[in-house]
This record gives structure tokens, C-alpha cells and sequence, in this order.
């Protein structure tokens, strides 16, 4: 068949006929999708929604709660407070405008800040999120936004651009070509990939008319977007990225935070209620003990350390590299970004030497220079570099931990760094060593803890208690919602974090 024919029963489509079919083809395509609108409950604007309906928005939800559980890491097992957290949003439900949608609210187990909501009634917060919160006010205003989302049907209406997307990508191609089709079809999927901003706006404006109606202070979600702006600042500089803080926010793909503290203030005003509820007591005897940071099962960060109380082994970074602990790795950065240290565990079993393990398995496909055994605080290794490789100067290390666990590490830099590098890398090689049991035991979560001002206390002095390396004074300014300038009064009650 030649380009620009359309053949049907052996007589080629006149280009005036062509041009007619295509529209029909289009028009088609475009009219079921035409037909699936439907109401917000939340805002009473009719929205596409694809034919996606309340049921299937349900459904949708209940098939996709399991693989947000296993991506986070699973629930937070705390009875008291998943029901504290519970008995909020659902009070917050009751004055929405889906009183009986049977909603789940979930604490993840994460230190990740982070809260969203699936289609169904579905409500996600992290304890990360909960122990920067102040009070159960700003609670309340995270979940008011989240039942925003899903009384205003936004995974209704996203899964009806999608559909609109595809429908225009489907025309592009019939129209235009292939090609066409594949890059509108890229399009829809870039436009979908999060809340617009009149989402993110439409829940916040909801947000602040459910905690009215509940009588929560109404400007509380105002003052957790600022603490949210506060930590990504943080965040940033802890990384030696301080320019880069949007980065670091959980609302970087949303609007612009300040625009957004804007509108929830003058939000704020036209909800208010009298005598509101704040709750901080009450909130701060809830996460009183609340873990903070990394759980056992993924290893600790402690300054410079990686350290594994269930697999009982350690390592250290060079100074100034910062550690990352990943799902299914640990990563080291350095502050200018030249140089990087991945770790991770390789195959199970393997039952050749380390040396063959490094030529013959994870680097085959490679030519390693300088390969040689080694033991480290003994244990078999092998080490061998890979100079000029793509993405600058590569050394691999193994080490068998036990006669079925392997651990990896790849050193990185930049060419012009590797030289000065050489030997910090070379102590953090033989910085890796097995935990003792009496070693593994001593490691603890970090706790969220709450502290009574005594007199002659100021924030240096309450910051000093936190286990950290650096920046103590940052983190517990941030962590309380404080600016440099705060007076702390005698019994005045503020979060710190101890182990």
C-alpha cells in the first residue's frame, strides 16, 4: 500500500474523500468521550472524567493500595495513633461533600515528607510528615487537602485527560503520521503526570472549607506549606545544594509554595472560626516517641556511617560526602557532585572466589585494569578500576560477607579528582567491617522526643542534645517550626530528637 492511499475494495480514496474520513474517524473517537462528564461533589464543576466512574475510582484504589504499601515500606504499626489519625480525617469527611464515602487514612512507615491520596477515598501520610507537623491542626490541613482531592474527583478528571490524550494522539496519527501520534501520545502522558495547579488550588480551598466547618484554626495550612518550604531549604543545604531547594520539596512539581501560602492565608480568613482548634498538647503527646529517620530493617545513618543492626556490618564515608539510604541501595555523595560511593548487595550464593566473581560476573562485560584480591578485616575481597569509562574514573569492590552474601561497592569521580581521592576511598574500603552482636544491639532508632523548656534553656542549648553531626541548631529550628530570632519561654513545650 502506498503512503497517502486508503484502499478499500481496489479503488484509492480521492484526497477530498480522505479528508472527510480522517475528521470521521476523529469525531468518532471523540464523541463516547465527549459523553463522560460528570459533577465534582467538592466543587459542582462538571468535569471529563473518561467514563471513570465513583465505583471505578474505588476500585481503582483498592488495587493500588497494595503497591503503595509495599513501596513505602508498609504501615506504621501504632494503633493509638493510626486511630488518632484516623479519627481526624474522618471527622473531616463528615463536613466534605462525600459524608459517606468510606475513607482510609494509612500512616506510612517512611521518613520520607510526603502525603497524597488515591482515587476511592484512599489517604496517605508519612511519619516524616507527622513529626514535622506542629500541632493537630496542621494535621488536619494536610488530610483536609487530601479529601480535597478526592471529593473535587482529580484522579477522575487526570484519567479523563488522559483519555483525551490518547484520543488526540490517535488523531494526530491518523492526520499526521506515526510519528505524530507517538509524540502526542508523550505529550498527554508529560501533562498528566501530576495535579495542575488548579488542583493543587481547588484542594486547598476545599482543605480550608473542611477545617473550618470542623472548626480547626484555618490557617494552619498556611503554616505547614511555610514549614514544608523551611525544610526543603534544609534539606538542600545538608546536601550541599542550597540553590537547589525546590528539589527538596514535596511540592516541586505543584505551584510555587509561596503562591500557594498566599492563597491559603486569604483562604484562611474567609473560613475562620472562633476559638479554633490547635491541638498541639494533644498532638505532641501522640508523637511523643514517634521513630524519626531510618527504621532497623534498612540500616542507619549516623554522620559518616552506614551501619546495619540486622546485617550486622558498618562502613564510613570520606569527609564531605554526604550518605543516602535507598530502597535498594546506599549512596555517598560529594559536595561538589565530582565523586560518588554506591553501595549494595550482589548475587546470592555465588561460590567462586572474589577475584573470578569480578571478572568473570560483575565486571565481564568490562576491561579491568589492576585487579587484585584483598582481605578487609578479614574478609575476601577483589578490587579492580576502570579508568576513562563513560561517566569518569570507576574502581569495583567486592567483599563476601558469609558464604552466601556478597557486598558491592562502586567508586566514582571525576578524572581530575581521582588522584587526591585515592586514598579517602581506600579508607572507606577498610572502613567496612562486621558488626559484633553486642554492636548491632546498641543500634536504636532515633525518636522523636518532646521537651519542656527549662530556664536557662535556649535553642543552642536544646539543640546540642540532638544526635546529629551537623547543623543541630538548624534541625531543631526547623523541626519546630521556629525562625533564628525565637524566645523559648521556661515550660514551654518543643519536639527534639534523641535516640
Amino acid at each position: 500500500m502506498m503512503s497517502g492511499t486508503f484502499s478499500w475494495l481496489g479503488w484509492s480514496t480521492p484526497p477530498f474523500l480522505k479528508r472527510s474520513f480522517r475528521g470521521l474517524v476523529f469525531a468518532l473517537a471523540v464523541l463516547p468521550l465527549v459523553a463522560a462528564c460528570a459533577t465534582a461533589p467538592g466543587t459542582g464543576r462538571t468535569i471529563f472524567t473518561g467514563g471513570l466512574s465513583e465505583a471505578g475510582e474505588a476500585d481503582l484504589g483498592r488495587k493500588e493500595h497494595p503497591k503503595v504499601m509495599a513501596q513505602f515500606g508498609g504501615a506504621y504499626e501504632d494503633p493509638e495513633l493510626n486511630a488518632y489519625v484516623s479519627s481526624v480525617g474522618n471527622l473531616l469527611v463528615q463536613t466534605s461533600e462525600l459524608p459517606d464515602l468510606q475513607f482510609t487514612f494509612t500512616i506510612l512507615d517512611t521518613p520520607v515528607v510526603n502525603a497524597f491520596a488515591l482515587p476511592g477515598g484512599y489517604v496517605y501520610l508519612t511519619r516524616g510528615l507527622l513529626a514535622l507537623a506542629e500541632n493537630e491542626a496542621e494535621m488536619a490541613g494536610v488530610l483536609a487537602h487530601e479529601i480535597g482531592h478526592v471529593t473535587a474527583r482529580h484522579s477522575a478528571e487526570r484519567y479523563g485527560q488522559t483519555m483525551a490524550a490518547n484520543v488526540a494522539g490517535v488523531g494526530l496519527g491518523v492526520l499526521l503520521g506515526g510519528q505524530a501520534a507517538q509524540a502526542g501520545g508523550a505529550l498527554g502522558a508529560l501533562v498528566v503526570r501530576s495535579y495542575s495547579r488548579e488542583q493543587e488550588f481547588e484542594a486547598d480551598m476545599l482543605g480550608g472549607r473542611y477545617l473550618g466547618r470542623a472548626r480547626y484554626d484555618t490557617g494552619a495550612m498556611a503554616g505547614f506549606l511555610s514549614q514544608l518550604q523551611a525544610h526543603a531549604r534544609l534539606e538542600a543545604e545538608l546536601a550541599g545544594q542550597p540553590e537547589k531547594a525546590d528539589a527538596f520539596n514535596i511540592m516541586q512539581t505543584h505551584p510555587r509554595t509561596a503562591d500557594r501560602i498566599n492563597r491559603a492565608l486569604a483562604q484562611a480568613g474567609a473560613n475562620a472560626v472562633d476559638d479554633p482548634i490547635v491541638a498541639q498538647d494533644i498532638y505532641f503527646d501522640k508523637i511523643d516517641g514517634l521513630p524519626y529517620g531510618d527504621k532497623p530493617e534498612e540500616g542507619f545513618i549516623r554522620g559518616r556511617s552506614f551501619a546495619h543492626p540486622i546485617l550486622k556490618f558498618t562502613f564510613e564515608v570520606p569527609e564531605g560526602f554526604r550518605l543516602y539510604n535507598q530502597a535498594q541501595r546506599v549512596l555517598a555523595l560529594s559536595g561538589d557532585r565530582k565523586a560518588a560511593i554506591q553501595f549494595d548487595r550482589g548475587p546470592k550464593d555465588y561460590r567462586g572466589s572474589m577475584t573470578d566473581y569480578l571478572t568473570r560476573s560483575w565486571g565481564a562485560k568490562v576491561q579491568l585494569t589492576g585487579v587484585e584480591a584483598i582481605t578487609i578485616n578479614g574478609l575476601e575481597a577483589a578490587t579492580g578500576q576502570l579508568a576513562n569509562a563513560r561517566n569518569g574514573d570507576l574502581r569495583l569492590l567486592a567483599i563476601r560477607y558469609d558464604a552466601s552474601t556478597i557486598y558491592r561497592f562502586i567508586f566514582q569521580s571525576a578524572s581530575e579528582r581521582t588522584a587526591s581521592l585515592n586514598r579517602p576511598f581506600r579508607e572507606t574500603t577498610y572502613s567496612f567491617r562486621k558488626l559484633s552482636d553486642a554492636e548491632a544491639a546498641a543500634l536504636k532508632p532515633h525518636r522523636v522526643r518532646i521537651y519542656q523548656v527549662k530556664a536557662g534553656d535556649s535553642p543552642s542549648t536544646i539543640a546540642a542534645r540532638m544526635p546529629f553531626a551537623e547543623a543541630r541548631l538548624k534541625r531543631f529550628l526547623v523541626l519546630n517550626g521556629f525562625d533564628e530570632n525565637v524566645t523559648l519561654r521556661s515550660g514551654q513545650r518543643v519536639k527534639i530528637v534523641s535516640e
